[in-house]
């Protein structure tokens, strides 16, 4: 059977196991193909940044912003991007995503000068925000809650997990190879690819599974106090934590959630529906989310400026020190993905987490004459294992009890709350880095990536039940339950 007869026979409902089975698997192909686009864009520049200082003759505080548009853009707009979701429809917004993550690359690589690459950058952080939870969400109603959904669940957030290590090792390659522009310019046929495989074989979303209505006034308030906490945390990291700049920031941040929330509680279609606000647990599984990519993320940062600026190790070389990591995340997100059918995903998140701490920690020791074997490939490997166990976990977690027609939004708030707890692990260990001397900064900084982790553990044994399977949430959510012909449907 052709993917053409499948996709008409899904079209009329006539969907047959064989074309389910092979409509899961595109969709799940396409989602972490997108995904892993949006996870490699956030590391891929690090190590080509003195190449693009170079060539386009700019100083350090102007090429900060090549790393921190994308971040900026991409941290703020999740959260809308997974409402539109919903509201627009899942197909449409991940190819919409698509669109502009694909243009934005071309005119990155093709860039020849800071403003237009940070640009953009910029635009490429707005197509993957729309991509994110729009990817998640296909699969959140593709794959029916349980074995099948956890599965998935482990492929996908074990190919987010890695993308960010093969960055950095994709990054030294091209670097020293075709050039820093091939960064970008290897997205080009790729997303091309991804839009017409999309167009041609997903089914186009069904009237009856969305609405039009958007909550304008709350998507303009969170959206602009988003950006502008996660522009607060990298001003902070350059500024100062208390200078006045960055307090006013964080001030006017604070204030526009306020005014999100008000308007949250008066909005006939709210952005964000009162049961999710009101949930603990569910809240809970989301900071669980915020301090594990907090420390993820600060791990790599600091990881890979531990061996160039403390060990030297040459751009390449640090890249390929990271394929330990990369090589163990998948996977043991097969793994993790297996288990997360048959046992609690607290125990997943608590394993994992607490193989991470054991991996921060091994380096908060490393000596000056680092030996990679003895002194740091088990972190390495360690780390590995707990972003292979702890990434789909968590995605099992947030999605667990969420009806189809909430699914974006509970995929964008899950991948908020990831994106901003990166961004604010980063700059909490910039700062620390900055005012530490020498090893003893690094070796304080893995210590507060240990601190993180330990939070996490402690969120997540408060987040999530002891006694149920497949990432049950501690209270039940006071969301409408699936019916079952929406069960395993794609749009």
């Amino acid at each position: 059977m052709s993917l053409i007869e499948i996709q008409a026979r899904t079209r009329t409902g006539s969907d047959t196991p064989l074309a389910k089975r092979t409509r899961q698997r595109l969709v799940l192909t396409v989602a972490c193909a997108a995904f892993a686009m949006v996870g490699l864009d956030m590391a891929i520049v690090n190590v080509a940044l003195p190449s693009i200082q170079r060539d386009l003759g700019v100083n350090e505080s102007g090429l900060q912003w090549v790393v921190v548009a994308y971040g900026l853009l991409l941290g703020g707009f999740l959260l809308l991007g997974g409402r539109m979701t919903d509201r627009l429809g899942r197909r449409r917004i991940f190819l919409a995503g698509l669109a502009a993550f694909t243009t934005a690359s071309f005119l990155a690589g093709a860039a020849h000068s800071l403003d237009l690459l940070i640009a953009a950058r910029a635009m490429q952080g707005f197509g993957a925000a729309l991509i994110a939870p729009a990817a998640l969400s296909l699969l959140a109603v593709t794959f029916p809650e349980g074995r099948e959904r956890n599965r998935a669940l482990g492929i996908f957030g074990g190919i987010g997990g890695a993308a960010g290590t093969i960055g950095v090792v994709a990054s030294g390659l091209l670097t020293a190879g075709p050039g820093w522009r091939w960064a970008f310019f290897i997205n080009v046929p790729a997303g091309l690819l991804l839009i017409v495989i999309t167009i041609a074989f997903l089914a186009p979303d069904r009237a009856d599974d969305r609405t039009t209505q958007l909550d304008i006034a709350g998507a303009i308030t969170v959206t602009s106090s988003l950006l502008l906490f996660v522009y607060a945390l990298h001003r902070a990291a350059d500024h100062g934590w208390t200078s006045v700049s960055t307090v006013v920031v964080f001030a006017v941040s604070a204030l526009l959630l306020a005014a999100f929330l008000r308007i949250e509680a008066r909005s006939a279609a709210p952005l964000v529906p009162a049961t999710f606000m009101r949930n603990r647990r569910l809240m809970l599984a989301n900071l669980t989310a915020f301090l594990a990519n907090s420390a993820c993320l600060s791990f790599i940062f600091i990881g890979s400026l531990l061996m160039q600026q403390a060990l030297g190790y040459s751009p390449i070389k640090t890249g390929l020190a990271w394929l330990a990591t990369t090589a163990t995340v998948l996977p043991t997100a097969m793994v993790g993905a297996h288990l997360g059918a048959r046992m609690n995903v607290r125990w997943l998140l608590i394993t994992g987490l607490s193989l991470f701490l054991v991996a921060a920690l091994w380096l908060t020791r490393v000596p000056a004459q680092a030996d990679y074997l003895t002194d740091l490939l088990p972190a390495f490997l360690c780390a590995g294992l707990g972003f292979g166990l702890a990434g789909p976990a968590l995605q099992i977690g947030g999605l667990a009890g969420v009806s189809p027609s909430d699914s974006g939004l509970a995929s964008g708030l899950v991948e908020t709350m990831r994106e901003i707890g990166g961004a604010a692990g980063v700059a909490a260990v910039s700062t620390v880095l900055v005012k530490g001397s020498g090893l003893d900064g690094f070796h304080t900084a893995f210590a507060v990536i240990s601190v993180l982790a330990i939070v996490g553990v402690l969120t997540a044994v408060a987040g999530f039940a002891a006694g149920k399977k497949s990432g049950s949430i501690s209270r039940p959510m006071s969301i409408p339950a699936r019916t079952p012909s929406s069960v395993g449907r794609q749009g």
